[in-house]
């Protein structure tokens, strides 16, 4: 269910090459949909094997997946043209460029994408095996997720992708504005709690899970977490769970499970009882 994760040389490498493939895949979605709030127009959705942009409406309707266990990526449109990428670790500028081919010939927009897509780095130890672990991951999560969304009441957003970030994200709103803020800057003025896991980073660099409140209560910081878990104040303020730690753990699934709840349970009533902008 959890299959284990290591940090070798090949894992690395073969984590920042999909995430520089997703991120392609990111600008795609930001050129070509709608403004949604909280930016989930811009975000992939967990797929049977991987990542995937979901149909995206355009002069021709397209979809592209970024599939973890082939290691490859698929696009496809309405009008049965597409393509099928074998992944190696190749340069972003391969993909960005396949992409953009892609886009201009089914008249998808134009064959521009930003952020890192022309980039020449390529990644010399990219692992099939790692990347169809991470489709793994990814899944595993995504369902947990789901689990844990069934049981809450109010508005939660899309399990959803973050290609900038790189982490499967999960966020609770319970509809309440902070006091101060414009209304209608929702990155600004929504309460919320964001659950969520990334494979690693500059100020973690081994795959974990988080869990952050915005704005923060102070009852949040002083709830006794799960062994194993911690809140961390460094770069975030949040409390962090390593993959490392799920998996040691007897039932994976419960701990995981346990470890949003108790923040959850505390954040609801913390949440509410803040000031609210019309008080």
């Amino acid at each position: 269910m959890f299959p284990a994760l290591d940090n070798s040389a090949a894992f690395l490498e073969t984590r920042d090459a999909m995430h520089a493939y997703a991120r392609v895949l990111g600008d795609c979605l930001k050129a070509r949909r709608g403004k949604r709030k909280h930016w989930w127009h811009a975000s992939l959705r967990p797929s049977l094997n991987g990542l995937t942009t979901g149909v995206v409406r355009a002069t021709t309707d397209f979809e592209i997946e970024l599939d973890f266990r082939r290691a490859s990526l698929h696009a496809r449109a309405s009008n049965d043209s597409g393509f099928d990428l074998a992944l190696d670790g190749q340069a972003v500028s391969e993909i960005t460029a396949a992409v953009s081919d892609f886009l201009l010939a089914n008249s998808a927009g134009d064959a521009e994408l930003s952020g890192t897509g022309n980039s020449p780095t390529a990644w010399p130890e990219f692992s099939h095996s790692h990347a169809e672990s991470m489709g793994q991951v990814l899944r595993s999560v995504a369902a947990e997720m789901e689990t844990f969304r069934a049981g809450i009441r109010e508005e939660t957003s899309p399990i959803q992708l973050w290609p900038h970030h790189f982490d499967l994200s999960m966020i609770w709103l319970p509809g309440e504005k902070i006091a101060g803020q414009d209304p209608n800057d929702e990155e600004y003025s929504d309460k919320q709690m964001n659950f969520g896991f990334a494979f690693g980073d500059d100020g973690i660099p081994e795959p974990y899970f988080y869990v952050t409140a915005y704005p923060t209560p102070d009852a949040m910081a002083a709830i006794r977490l799960p062994a194993g878990s911690e809140w961390r104040t460094d770069g975030f303020n949040g409390a962090v769970l390593t993959y490392r730690t799920l998996r040691d753990t007897s039932d994976a699934s419960d701990y995981l499970q346990d470890f949003w709840s108790r923040l959850l349970t505390t954040g609801q009533p913390a949440l509410h009882s803040t000031e609210r902008a019309d008080e």
